[in-house]
């Protein structure tokens, strides 16, 4: 096997165990073998360790004794440290970019908001979860922006496994389509500055949301200050 075989086939197993964790077939503590992998993806179980030790790297995989990889659990605290930089780097996305963006792009985010409409009124998390993203990304894969983008990119995707506590805050859809509108509109004024604010309130309204909902999975009463803002 050439270098290059090598390093494609643990390529597809990185994106094929990513994939697995993004769509909760792996939930988090879930065990992840060289061998299940293998057989899925109809290649031997080396470029599979390769693909495992990546993401034990990257920490979407930990390693427990006498057990192996399993899938990252994300905590209360990792949300909220993930969905504060988010906030930060969202902002920072549309006053670099915003400037920049064509028309196209402007017609686009129009599409992804109007198709998030009946999204909404149907209360389909999982469907409103995937336009979220286009959204988001819309607004950060730019040429201005590419680092920024990545970086994101691979946030959304840490708390990927996380999002099914949306399913416990369905109430948030209208809210969050609501704040999409506002950071178009605002983006449409070129007032860059507004839009950065409004992400960043937008992130932080969503990591509440995501808390709850998570609360709500696990069995745990509202605290207090839950009951205020709810």
């Amino acid at each position: 096997m050439t270098t290059d075989t090598f390093q494609m086939k643990s390529d597809i197993a990185i994106s094929h165990i990513k994939r697995m964790i993004m769509s909760g077939e792996a939930p988090p503590g879930s065990r992840i073998t060289a061998r299940v992998v293998a057989e899925a993806l109809h290649i031997s179980e080396t470029p599979v360790r390769e693909a495992i030790k990546s993401l034990v790297a990257d920490e979407w995989l930990v390693l427990r004794p006498h057990v192996g990889a399993v899938v990252a659990t994300v905590g209360l605290d990792n949300i909220q440290e993930i969905y504060g930089i988010r906030a930060s780097l969202g902002g920072l996305a549309v006053e670099l970019a915003g400037p920049y963006y064509p028309e196209q792009r402007l017609a686009e985010i129009d599409v992804v908001l109007r198709e998030c409409e009946p999204v909404v009124a149907e209360q389909d998390v999982d469907g409103f979860s995937v336009l979220n993203r286009r959204f988001h990304a819309l607004l950060s894969d730019t040429p201005q922006t590419t680092v920024i983008h990545r970086m994101l990119t691979s946030l959304w995707s840490r708390t990927s496994s996380a999002r099914r506590g949306f399913r416990f805050a369905s109430w948030r859809l209208p809210e969050s389509h609501d704040e999409h509108v506002a950071i178009r509109d605002a983006v449409v004024a070129h007032d860059f500055e507004l839009a950065a604010r409004l992400i960043r309130e937008h992130e932080h309204a969503a990591m509440e949301a995501l808390l709850q909902g998570l609360q709500h999975q696990n069995g745990q009463r509202p605290t207090a200050a839950d009951r205020r803002s709810q």
